[in-house]
Formats: C-alpha cells, structure tokens, sequence
C-alpha cells in the first residue's frame, strides 16, 4: 500500500471520528433541550396531581356544590355544561371547519380559499377573550341572554379554524389516485369527496376534531362572558350554564380553603380529560399518516 494511501485511509478516519462525535454532541443537545422545554410541563402536572389527588373523590361528579364552608359538595354541574357547551360547538365547528378543509385542499387556487384560509389563520391567533367579548356584543347583549349556547358560539370561533387547518393537512394526505379512479369511474367530483376522501381520512378527521376538543374544553374567558355560571345541573343550551374551567376560576378567587381543595380535584380532572384526548388524537395522527404512507 502506498504513503499516498494511508495518507487518504488517515484522513478519513479522521473526518469519520469527527463527524461521530459532532453527531454525538448534537443530539445530546437536542435530547437536553426537549427535556428542557418539557420541565414546565412536568412541573404543572406534577403540582396539580400533588394538590388535587387527595381531594379527588366521587362527590366531586355525582354531586352539586354545598353551601360554602360545609363538606362534601362537588361540581357535577360544570362537567354536564363542559360537555354540552363543547358538545355544540364541536358541531357547529365541525360542519365549519371541514367544509371549509374540503373547500381548500380541492379548491385551493381560488381566491375565496385564500381567503378562508387567512381567516383561519386570524382566528388561530386571536385571544380567547375576544371571541367571548364578541359574542357578548352582538349576541347576549341584543338577542339572548347568557347561555350554554352562547358559550358554544364563542368557543366555535376558536376551534372552528383548528378543525380546518387539521383536516386540511389530513384530507391531502390522500394520494391523489384514488380521487382519479373515483372520477375514472364517472363518479362527480362531490361524491368523490364524500364516498372517497372523507372515509380515506377518517380517522385523521377525527384526530382533527379531538384537538379542537382538547383546546375548546379548557377555555375559561370565552364562557366567562357568555354562559354566567350555574349551581345546578341543567341541559337546556338556552338557559345559564357552568363548566369545569369558569368553576375553577371562581372557586379559585373564593377565600374559602374548602372551595380550594375542590378547584385542585376539578384541575386534576380537567388535566386527565386533556391528556387522555391529546393521547388519542396523536395516535389517530399517526395512524393517518402510517396508512398513507
């Protein structure tokens, strides 16, 4: 072998040991950072499970709340509202938010799906505050008064555009073949959409719609303005409501410590419920994106 040779075998190995250990170095950083980013994460859950799992009990979802400073008492009230007033406004931010998703991945070079889209992309950015301040101007102050409805309507102008852009990214997803053999077969380009895109992407679909939920079931300010908080159970979306967000921030305000330790219970149970819908939909999403792959 020539000095030429080892000379090249050398260097290469060199550049080789380097290239390693720059490898090695990045990732520990990489890995360091993520950890990093996700310790205020850890922390609140950590804090909320410490305060609340001693308080967690069965009275906190079967029961109404006590008169303050008694035992027992519980919150059954705000997780009937919470799934109400979330239940509506998922309907009404799915009929929005898919419709405009299936209007801008088939339609996308349309002027009108521009303008869908940055109407979206306003909304995914506007404080909460400011729908529910919205919906109080033009609705509870000249229509209706406060109301599980109202609630609802606030918290579609959030999640509606978190529907759209989800369901967007899925229904693109799906390989362009399969919407040729539909329209191969005579098919119009509606039934398409329906019989062909939509099933394709279902599952997606629903990961798209479970973040919404995960998002709008948190909210505090829009139903702050527009449902005023009820002790009792109701299912009427034109009457007062509460839910579990509202109650833990009045609860939160109160003075009294017993009001306190029920506020941590219902923060526990809103951070499970949070969890456990976040868990879904990244399954379904990656579900999704193995199976169009």
């Amino acid at each position: 072998m020539s000095v030429g040779s080892l000379t090249l075998s050398a260097a290469s190995r060199r550049r080789l040991t380097r290239a390693r250990l720059l490898n090695r170095i990045f990732t520990i950083a990489l890995w360091s950072l993520g950890i990093l980013a996700m310790l205020p994460l850890f922390f609140i859950a950590g804090f909320v499970l410490a305060k609340g799992a001693s308080h967690l009990n069965f009275n906190l979802f079967t029961k109404t709340p006590a008169v303050p400073g008694a035992p027992g008492g519980g919150i059954s009230q705000a997780f009937v509202g919470s799934g109400l007033i979330v239940g509506m406004s998922v309907i009404f931010s799915v009929i929005l938010g898919l419709g405009a998703a299936i209007y801008i991945s088939e339609f996308g070079s349309t002027r009108a799906a521009s303008v869908i889209r940055f109407t979206g992309d306003v909304l995914l950015s506007t404080p909460s505050i400011v729908a529910g301040f919205l919906v109080w101007t033009l609705i509870i102050a000249h229509w209706f008064p406060y109301s599980a409805l109202a609630g609802s309507i606030a918290i579609s102008l959030l999640i509606w555009p978190i529907v759209a852009r989800a369901s967007e990214d899925i229904l693109r997803l799906v390989p362009r073949e399969l919407r040729d053999a539909g329209a191969a077969l005579g098919a119009p380009k509606w039934k398409v959409v329906v019989r062909v895109v939509i099933p394709a992407a279902s599952a997606g679909l629903a990961n798209a719609v479970l973040l919404a939920v995960a998002r709008g079931i948190g909210e505090t300010a829009p139903v702050l303005l527009t449902i005023l908080g009820s002790d009792y159970i109701s299912v009427n979306p034109t009457h007062p409501s509460d839910t579990i967000s509202l109650r833990i921030y009045n609860y939160a305000r109160s003075p009294v410590s017993s009001l306190h330790d029920i506020a941590w219970a219902a923060s526990l149970s809103l951070l499970i419920i949070v969890l456990l819908l976040s868990l879904t939909a990244r399954y379904l999403g990656a579900r999704t994106r193995k199976a169009m792959a």
